[in-house]
């Protein structure tokens, strides 16, 4: 079976991820988002085929970044992305976005869905420049550490 990779900024390469991602994907969650997910759930999705998950990772195999879809039939949702704070802003999130759409072009899928922070613009600029549109909003969906929770916006991108 041939592996499946792509090219990513700063040296870095994107490919399917493995169950030995598990503790680092966990890290990179909680580090990222105010609720991270408990590290046994990632493992589950890690080992599930319906979840594929992409990682951005060095020569060594650091993860600097990863995305995790959930295949829905003809959506696929963009469950969480995240890339390591030194990574940020250069490109890495975009690359592993790319190779999410390549990656899809052999499912059914036809589009991807995805829910950001209202009060994350870089997300929804670089959403945006990909080719996501809003479709609604979602009050009060994400917990913030000051009890005031944020907005989602619910975007979408034909896969085609």
């Amino acid at each position: 079976m041939m592996m499946r990779s792509w090219m990513a900024p700063m040296g870095l390469h994107i490919e399917p991820s493995q169950p030995r991602d598990a503790d680092a994907v966990a890290k990179l969650h909680a580090q990222s988002f105010y609720r991270g997910w408990p590290k046994q759930d990632i493992e589950a999705y890690l080992l599930d085929t319906d979840t594929p998950t992409l990682v951005a990772c060095d020569k060594k195999r650091k993860v600097a970044g990863f995305a995790m879809l959930r295949i829905l039939g003809d959506d696929v949702e963009l469950m969480t992305i995240a890339v390591d704070p030194k990574y940020r802003g250069k490109g890495v999130g975009a690359a592993l976005l790319r190779a999410c759409f390549e990656d899809l072009m052999m499912t059914p899928s036809k589009r991807m869905i995805l829910e950001v922070a209202a009060d994350n613009p870089a997300a929804i600029k670089l959403y945006q420049k990909l080719g996501f549109t809003k479709l609604s909003e979602r009050k009060g969906y994400y917990a913030r550490p000051d009890g005031q929770p944020a907005t989602a916006l619910v975007m979408a991108r034909d896969l085609g």
